[in-house]
């Protein structure tokens, strides 16, 4: 796949002034984005592939939700629906998509809505449900609407600045995007990464003074949702690994640390598990998957455990950012 895909490097070039010249018709206003009236965060990333952008939503979601009327909008990649959807009690994880129907099960006093066209989708929102803030779910790269306050992420072993375009690279946009972000997030860093090695990647990152960068690591819950068990007790037994997400490193060599032994079926990102595959994980004596994975096969498999995760912040980086949104949600327009 290495050699394929630098076989494509021309292809690379292609795309990447694709990306060039359209950021530049927005920079110059040919393309316009629009700014609403309602307060909007942003969270998304430079990159495909996994960057821990649900556990960030459900961060700020527990930040702010106490002080104000908080509303989720997301794409809903690969739903079954069309346009705009405002999820309910009734709404199935097929019509809202695997991460929103995962963020309104963990949070039902949340107002969680779908659409593609992020436009329309907020001006919904503001006629239907008239928000405090709106966070904008994997929209870093969607220039039709200009936010307030943009949170970009990029992963430890996968900076954007060593990254370049698809399909050679994992850059889905220009690295020159970053300097529209307020706050950047290397996430899932190994938890003693020293401060030596934080100054390097600054320096690599070049940010403007206003900016602020913060490392986070991944922290997995022990006590197992689901069928309600801890991770010390699948020691020794026969457990299924089961993930569809684009990054299942992380979770793989954390639970090879606890000392769990384990088959891993993996599949593509937010994959829909067909009725024979269904039928070959209820052969499995014990099954382990992520939350996302989980809200797509809970109806269907007994005995299924789920593992939560969520970013921890090194020194003071929560504080940080907790002051930094604070900040902006008291900022008068």
């Amino acid at each position: 796949m290495q050699v394929l895909r630098k076989l494509l490097f021309p292809i690379s070039l292609i795309y990447g002034l694709i990306v060039f010249l359209r950021n530049r018709l927005y920079d110059m206003g040919i393309y316009s984005s629009k700014s609403f009236s309602t307060k909007t965060i942003c969270v998304g990333n430079l990159s495909v592939g996994g960057t821990g952008k649900t556990p960030m939503i459900e961060l700020l979601v527990r930040a702010l939700k106490e002080d104000y009327g908080v509303a989720i909008l997301s794409r809903g990649y690969k739903r079954k629906s069309e346009g705009f959807l405002l999820s309910d009690e009734k709404t199935i994880v097929e019509d809202l998509g695997d991460e929103p129907f995962q963020l309104k099960t963990k949070f039902p006093e949340i107002t969680v809505a779908v659409d593609a066209d992020r436009r329309n989708g907020i001006s919904q929102l503001e006629n239907l449900i008239k928000p405090d803030v709106i966070l904008l779910d994997d929209a870093f790269q969607h220039r039709k609407v200009k936010p307030d306050f943009s949170i970009l992420l990029t992963a430890y072993d996968n900076l954007y600045v060593n990254d370049w375009y698809l399909p050679t690279g994992n850059l889905r946009d220009s690295k020159r995007e970053a300097s529209r972000a307020n706050v950047i997030v290397v996430t899932k860093c190994p938890s003693d990464v020293s401060k030596q090695e934080r100054a390097s990647i600054a320096v690599k990152m070049n940010l403007a003074a206003d900016q602020k960068l913060l490392f986070s690591y991944l922290r997995y819950n022990t006590d197992l949702k689901g069928a309600e068990v801890t991770l010390d007790s699948l020691r020794g037994e026969k457990v299924t690994l089961v993930t569809g997400i684009a990054n299942p490193a992380p979770l793989e060599k954390y639970l090879l640390s606890e000392g769990l032994t384990f088959e891993h079926l993996k599949y593509n990102d937010h994959h829909f598990f067909s009725d024979q595959e269904i039928a070959l994980l209820r052969e499995k004596e014990c099954i382990l998957t992520t939350e996302k994975d989980y809200v797509r096969l809970q109806s269907k498999l007994p005995k299924l455990h789920y593992i939560e995760v969520k970013h921890e912040f090194l020194e003071d980086g929560k504080a940080i950012l907790e002051a930094a949104l604070n900040q902006f949600m008291t900022k008068t327009s």
